[in-house]
């Protein structure tokens, strides 16, 4: 496989981690195949103006988080950006928009530029539009600035109308910026990025007032989906992880909740954000359980996809995918691309080749799954995590036998709540027949 030693790296530290990596995510994707196509299509229509939605369905273990993260790779290779905003109750209420833009301007990336992505993409389109003027032919020096300025309002104009404060803001952020007033440039991008308590002196100087609301967040979603696609990218990939999380929160806060993703999916189906792909990932409970979409009549109609038994007759079109989760064959598949990638920056494959050849790998998988009661899906975090540990041990130990020497053992203290919940409890003794049959520790 082919991949950098820096990204080599971030993937295993990831893994060693437990956690899902950021990026070269290509070289570890197993059974996304199917996705792959449709997947594609997406991203051609984005790039042509329009925009889509997509729900990811798949249980604890399926892999969901890492499939948002392998779609938003393959967007930014492809000029997009994205943002991954994971709903909570506390920290992102999916029914306070306000606060999900918030999150998306903070987690806003390119190929070229991590988290947060907002303040150079606001830069290079300022930049791409003096390159503008002057491919237009000689421009002498004193009126470069003029020209900017008019071509500036042409391209305001289109933002103006969906959002002005929106516009005011980048008048007023392009003004500071020339003017060297660094800390009201910093601020007007703030507000520009839905922070609150920005300070009033740097409002009134930028012609705006008072706060991001919930009825302006897509109003400015609309603002910089303009910017971004005028600056030279091709769109912006968007992705709510873990809405299933809305099945604990408050009734009434649920409802709202509900709707506000109605509405979203409504927007986008209705052209109003051109150049976005919303994604939303979930439980099967959260899809088809009464505290779920099944509570909102309407979100549930938009989602709903029938399913055949044999989930090889997917249709990768639908507008909910599931996702087939681990089997042991996969999982296998999923232990050799690691041992792999891991080898391929140290010297000597041949010792991992042959200490963690294929059967050690059935063992050791069959070891893991084992202590989860047999449920593959639930293992893959626990597999992958130990699994490098093991290489680990490997790489630093010559005589290091991971048959006699290693047996992966499991704390409670690093499994997540369902993880722990799918091990099996451990077996309690018979019911004493007498009070005689009890042994007391004296």
């Amino acid at each position: 496989m082919t991949i950098s030693e820096q990204r080599r790296r971030e993937v295993i530290d990831a893994l060693r981690r437990g956690t899902v990596p950021r990026q070269g995510l290509d070289v570890l994707a197993v059974g996304l195949d199917r996705f792959t196509t449709a997947i594609e299509e997406d991203l051609d229509r984005l790039a042509g103006g329009q925009a889509t939605f997509r729900a990811i369905r798949g249980d604890y273990g399926a892999g969901k988080t890492f499939f948002t993260r392998w779609l938003a790779e393959r967007a930014k290779a492809r000029g997009f950006a994205t943002a991954e905003i994971a709903i909570s109750e506390n920290e992102t209420p999916l029914h306070r928009l306000e606060t999900v833009y918030r999150r998306l301007a903070e987690r806003l990336a390119t190929a070229e530029f991590a988290p947060s992505a907002l303040r150079p993409i606001v830069d290079s389109w300022f930049f791409a539009l003096e390159e503008d003027v002057l491919a237009g032919g000689e421009v002498v020096e004193n009126e470069l600035a003029r020209r900017v300025d008019e071509l500036l309002e042409q391209r305001l104009a289109a933002v103006g109308r969906v959002a002005p404060s929106f516009s005011a803001a980048l008048r007023a952020y392009r003004r500071a910026t020339a003017a060297g007033e660094t800390a009201a440039a910093e601020g007007l991008i703030a507000w520009l990025g839905g922070q609150p308590h920005v300070a009033a002196a740097v409002k009134r100087a930028g012609g705006v007032r008072g706060d991001l609301d919930h009825d302006g967040a897509l109003g400015f979603l609309q603002g910089l989906l303009a910017v971004l696609t005028d600056s030279g990218h091709a769109g912006l990939v968007v992705v709510l992880d873990e809405v299933e999380t809305l099945q604990r929160v408050r009734g009434d806060m649920r409802d709202k909740a509900l709707n506000a993703l109605r509405q979203l999916i409504d927007d986008v189906d209705a052209g109003r954000f051109p150049g976005l792909m919303l994604v939303i990932t979930g439980t099967p409970a959260f899809f088809d359980g009464p505290q779920g979409a099944q509570r909102l009549a309407p979100l549930a109609q938009r989602l709903h996809v029938d399913f055949l038994p044999d989930q090889a007759f997917d249709n990768p079109r639908a507008v909910q995918l599931r996702l087939p989760g681990f089997n042991r064959d996969s999982l296998l598949e999923l232990g050799g691309r690691i041992r792999e990638l891991y080898s391929s920056g140290h010297g000597d494959p041949e010792r991992f080749a042959t200490a963690v050849d294929e059967g050690y790998l059935a063992e050791f998988a069959q070891a893991v799954v084992g202590q989860f009661g047999g449920r593959v899906g639930v293992a893959p975090r626990i597999f992958v995590k130990k699994l490098v540990d093991v290489l680990d041990r490997v790489d630093q130990h010559p005589a290091f036998d991971p048959r006699r020497a290693y047996v992966p053992r499991l704390s409670a203290t690093e499994l997540t709540d369902t993880e722990r919940a799918a091990m099996p409890s451990p077996p309690q003794p018979p019911p004493a027949a007498s009070v005689d049959d009890i042994d007391l520790p004296l």
